[in-house]
């Protein structure tokens, strides 16, 4: 699953993929396809802190501003998703960026697996503001209700203060580590996309990616 995902990534054609992880039997696999993987200290508190000292291990001299954080449970991420988290950048005021889309079907309304993200979006536009996620329906009243994707774009700069942070006390309710940057004021604004990732938590979810992906090979 983890080279599917590296595939992906070399497919968006952003920069240099690098996989961080803490097993080597992941680093063999990818290094076996021909990617680039380093191994991190596993007792990382967070996904954040991994990519952290991975990126500064490849890239000491900071000639990289940006670092996109793919999760290695999204095998059918698409080039287009990852080629719009790093569009609200182009303000300079952003320190993060992700990506969601409108929930169409009601039983993730209200399904605490699917995270919401309560984002200021104005008329048309595809891009806004995230005020809050949680797992929770909101906001309320009629209009869309999104459906955040577990992709980030940080700005270096950012990623270095992020994972400095202490833990917030909404973070702990919710389990949310996003909303440690909102707690600290910074900025996360929100790219709207058209499809929502497979997420692989279960076997079953397994299967279905590997159906997915033979039938996207034509195999």
């Amino acid at each position: 699953m983890i080279v599917q995902v590296w595939r992906r990534a070399m497919a968006a054609e952003i920069g240099p993929v690098l996989v961080a992880c803490a097993e080597a039997e992941i680093a063999d696999a990818v290094t076996a396809h021909g990617g680039e993987a380093v191994l991190t200290d596993p007792d990382h508190p967070s996904g954040s802190d991994r990519i952290r000292e991975a990126v500064d291990r490849y890239d000491p001299d900071q000639r990289f501003d940006i670092v996109v954080n793919l999760q290695g449970d999204l095998p059918t991420i698409d080039a287009a998703t990852v080629h719009a988290v790093l569009a609200p950048l182009a303000d300079r005021d952003v320190d993060i960026a992700t990506a969601a889309v409108e929930i169409v079907h009601a039983e993730e309304l209200h399904d605490p697996n699917v995270v919401k993200a309560v984002a200021e979006i104005r008329n048309d536009a595809l891009i806004g503001r995230a005020l809050y996620f949680t797992r929770s329906l909101a906001p309320s009243g009629p209009g869309p209700v999104y459906h955040h994707i577990g992709i980030y774009a940080y700005r270096r700069a950012a990623l270095a203060r992020f994972v400095a942070l202490p833990p917030a006390a909404l973070e702990r309710r919710e389990r949310l580590e996003q909303l440690r940057a909102l707690a600290a004021g910074m900025r996360i604004d929100v790219a709207l996309v058209d499809t929502v990732p497979l997420g692989v938590d279960t076997p079953a979810d397994l299967e279905r990616a590997r159906r997915l992906l033979t039938e996207s090979s034509g195999d």
